[in-house]
């Protein structure tokens, strides 16, 4: 990933050291676990883990080896055995590359985990601070980009809230999934090797026991865990769209925050742009990408192939990295927009009382009028308002039919905003709790 859409804590994640770092500690409980079945002695156990630990793992000097071996677990294993010399030859014993390998990727895969749902804990935090900061702020709610009924701002942001929440939900669950460890040799039978080191590494790093593995982890969990990944880039993306919708210049009811010394354009010099939002829908495309792929590798030959391997050193550090950026820069977007109550109440204004339109309807059907009929006296009515730009209730309060069957301040009564936001409290009670 490249260092502007990365952060450091999870791009250090995914290092070369980093991964050196957590093989080598998941060779070290293996001997723990071996000294304790008297496989090796606890000599060497210990020796091995004050040698490793205190070695600097090069890069260089292990992509050397792996220029011969053509295998990356060999040249880190050979040049392990450069800094701990004799004992070398009790690491690894019984096991195969995959159980280094995939129980590596799933620590690495829990910690950008905890690092994502530390991002969603922030995110949440914002959203709720700033729905209650505007909870009453009443706006107009759209369907298919058209005028709908009002609504609040503040339960815009709830729904944002609501969604995110069961993204960490799913995210949680996504890490379950994925906290397994598998140390059960060639082709998973533990011919070679005691299911008890299995049981003590995954304690020790407080995964799970693989329950049945073939060489590898199956690959659905992956599938699971990237999937999760996707739906979250896509809930942030929902959130981003709908700020740039009320971004244009058309609508102008939020907005990115423009700091001083900030430019929106190379040649207009009074453009405000909705970067950050456009920003994140490109991200989100990028990160759903490797949904498929991870689910294209849950497929493979037999008891294992490696077609799975080349996908998974992409879409890991691509799609962790690329979320946790996003997800910061969505948490600072909405914790610092711009919110204009006044724009929201001219456009609720804008199409001369139309919004009201269900609630005469109703109104209607509630003297007795069948609902059709009732549909087809406000549609008129409501056609010529489209129409000439008049006022809908002087058109309704003008109509003899309707007038028939409701007064004038029955129908005056029916164009009433509160009506709209009498039950937020309840609403927030629900996404909030009490």
């Amino acid at each position: 990933m490249i260092p502007r859409y990365s952060r450091p804590q999870m791009a250090a994640l995914w290092s070369q050291e980093s991964k050196f770092r957590l093989w080598f500690e998941i060779e070290a409980h293996i001997c723990d676990a071996l000294a304790a079945l008297g496989t090796i002695p606890q000599k060497a156990a210990d020796a091995i883990r004050k040698k490793g630990s205190a070695a600097r793992f090069d890069e260089n000097r292990i992509a050397e080896i792996e220029a011969v071996t053509k295998h990356d677990v060999i040249a880190f294993l050979t040049h392990l055995g450069e800094f701990v010399g004799e004992d070398a030859r009790f690491i690894h014993l019984g096991l195969t590359s995959s159980d280094i390998l995939d129980t590596g990727f799933n620590l690495q895969l829990m910690r950008a985990a905890d690092i994502l749902l530390d991002d969603l804990d922030r995110l949440l935090a914002v959203l709720k601070k700033r729905a209650y900061e505007h909870k009453n702020t009443l706006t107009i709610g759209r369907s298919h980009g058209i005028h709908a009924e009002p609504t609040s701002f503040g339960l815009k942001l709830a729904f944002a809230y609501a969604e995110f929440a069961r993204c960490r939900q799913r995210l949680q669950a996504a890490r379950q999934e994925i906290s397994t460890c598998a140390l059960s040799g060639a082709v998973g039978t533990f011919a070679n090797i005691d299911p008890y080191v299995e049981t003590y590494v995954a304690k020790a790093l407080g995964m799970r026991p693989e329950p049945i593995s073939t060489q590898i982890i199956p690959r659905d969990r992956y599938a699971v865990f990237f999937t999760c990944l996707a739906i979250i880039a896509s809930c942030m993306e929902r959130l981003a769209i709908e700020i740039r919708h009320l971004q244009r210049t058309e609508v102008q009811e939020a907005e990115e925050y423009f700091a001083a010394g900030q430019k929106g354009s190379s040649a207009m010099p009074h453009k405000r742009n909705p970067v950050l939002s456009e920003n994140l829908t490109g991200l989100a495309r990028v990160i759903r990408a490797a949904a498929l792929p991870a689910m294209e590798n849950i497929a493979l030959w037999h008891e294992r192939d490696i077609s799975h391997s080349s996908v998974e050193r992409f879409i890991a550090p691509d799609t962790t990295i690329t979320l946790d950026f996003a997800l910061d820069r969505l948490t600072g977007l909405i914790e610092n927009l711009l919110v204009y109550p006044h724009n929201m109440q001219k456009n609720i204004d804008r199409l001369h009382g139309l919004i009201y339109s269900q609630r005469i309807l109703l109104a209607l059907t509630q003297t007795g009028l069948s609902r059709e009929e009732a549909y087809r006296l406000v549609q008129r009515n409501a056609m010529k308002t489209w129409q000439s730009g008049k006022d809908f209730q002087a058109e309704l309060l003008a109509d003899k039919d309707i007038r028939k069957i409701l007064t004038e301040k029955e129908i005056k009564a029916l164009f009433d905003i509160a009506w709209h936001s009498r039950n937020v409290d309840i609403i927030f009670r629900r996404v909030f709790g009490a």
